[in-house]
Parts: C-alpha cells; structure tokens; sequence
C-alpha cells in the first residue's frame, strides 16, 4: 500500500501528531502559526496562515497529502482540489474527536501503532486528570473566553476539558455550537448573571489581558473578578484541537482548578 510521502499542514496539529509517532519525514510544509514542537518551525518551510495559504508555494512543494482543519479553511481546500491535490480537511469539535483524529492520521501514514500508543497515552492522562479532579473539595463554574471583542465562549473541547479537570463550563449550552459566530455572547452581561469563580482566557493570536477584563463594567461583582482568579491559557495548547490539548492544556487547566478548590 502506497502513503502520502509529501504532507502540507494546514494547522499545527497534524504537524505535533505526525512529529509524535516519528513521521515528521513526511512534511513538507506548515502552518506559520506551528508552535509545536518547536523544532518543526526551523525544520518545515511555513505556507500557510489559518484563514489563508500561499497556494503557489504548497504547489511547488508537490504534495501528495494537504491536512487541514474546520469549514473555516474551505476556500484553501477548494483551490487546492481545482489544482489536482489530494485535500483531508478534518472537523473535529470533542475530546472523542481529537482521539479519534490521532488514530485516523496514523493510519492514513501507515503508522497505526504509533497512533494507538499516543492514543492510549492521552487517555490514561486524562483518567489520570479526571481521578484528580474527583478528589477536589469543590468545583468551581469557569468563564472561558476565547476571544475577547465580541466576547466568544469556549468550543465543545475545551467545555470537555475543564469538566474533566475539575470546573463546571459557565456557558455550556453555547460549548455545542461548532462555529464561533454562534458563540458570541450578545449580552455580555449574562457573565456577570452566571457569576463564574474562574475566568480563564485564551485570546489566540494576542495575549490575555486580565486588568482589562476586570475593568469592563459591572464585571467587578463577579467571584472570580472580585477574587483575583483570572488567568491565561495560552492558545497553542488549549485551541488545537489534537495532542498539546488532552496534555499541557489539561494539565494547565486543572492546576488552575485545583488552585482554587485548595483555597
């Protein structure tokens, strides 16, 4: 059976999977948003961004196999086919989902073993998490803000991940809706109603800024405002949807968590 020999990626993780079972030979092009692994940035030329791509240079790279991800990078995908390349555009919006995308791209490099075993990996550490978090005296509800003008609510995920590491999502019915316009929050007010104990805040591309968020107003009535627990996750580990999420992000979300129920 003949596998792709010559991989763009799109986004950062098919390049962090294909690094993590030693398929990395097989890229040839990157996101410039890779931050992980950090080796991949020197190593793999970068021709692509999230919402646009050097169509020109990934043709010149003569690729077998583009891995991209949402309906956000459609458009690419559309040009990419018209020039004759074989697309893989994923959609996976759940901790099931990025198991089950770790396992698929494995496969489809011939490298099924590999992708089981970092598979396998994820999920006894999200056990692992997840017995932790039983063991906390309380849960905290969480505000997690993944941009910040408009204000957008945490995806399917991460609302899964904060579960698991111990906190109650504070907008979990909008966690649901797949795209971010769905999640924008027309009332930023509602926060404030909802009275969340932790806000957590992942703006990608920018850096959170919590004196800013504490200064919106009427927001300094919030626990979480009013107790100082307003943190960053920073968004290359908690807003790919593949490896870094089910590790350093969980992680990051349950130190956070576990913070304050020990308070």
């Amino acid at each position: 059976m003949s596998y792709p020999q010559r991989i763009v990626c799109l986004t950062e993780e098919p390049t962090e999977t294909l690094y993590a079972i030693g398929e990395e030979h097989r890229i040839v092009g990157i996101s410039g948003f890779t931050v992980r692994p950090p080796r991949a940035r020197k190593e793999k030329p970068k021709v692509s961004a999230f919402t646009s791509a050097k169509i020109g240079e990934i043709l010149k790279l003569e690729p077998d196999l583009v891995i991209g991800f949402s309906d956000i990078q459609a458009d690419i995908a559309r040009d990419l086919i018209k020039a004759g390349v074989e697309v893989w555009i994923s959609n996976h919006r759940s901790v099931e989902g990025i198991l089950g995308y770790i396992r698929r791209l494995a496969g489809m490099v011939g490298n099924a073993a590999a992708g089981e075993a970092l598979a396998q990996r994820a999920e006894a550490h999200i056990a692992s998490v997840r017995a932790a978090a039983a063991a906390l005296p309380r849960r905290p509800k969480v505000y997690f803000e993944e941009w910040d003008e408009p204000p957008i609510t945490g995806i399917r995920w991460v609302t899964e991940l904060i579960r698991i590491a111990g906190g109650d999502d504070a907008f979990p019915e909008l966690a649901e809706k797949s795209l971010a316009r769905d999640r924008i929050l027309a009332d930023a007010g509602e926060v404030i109603r909802r009275a969340p104990d932790v806000i957590l805040g992942s703006w990608c591309g920018k850096r959170f800024r919590p004196e800013a968020v504490a200064r919106r107003p009427g927001w300094d009535a919030i626990p979480a405002v009013r107790d100082g627990e307003l943190h960053e996750i920073k968004s290359p580990i908690i807003l790919q949807p593949g490896p870094a999420a089910l590790f350093d992000g969980l992680d990051a979300l349950h130190a956070r968590i576990a913070a304050w129920a020990g308070r």
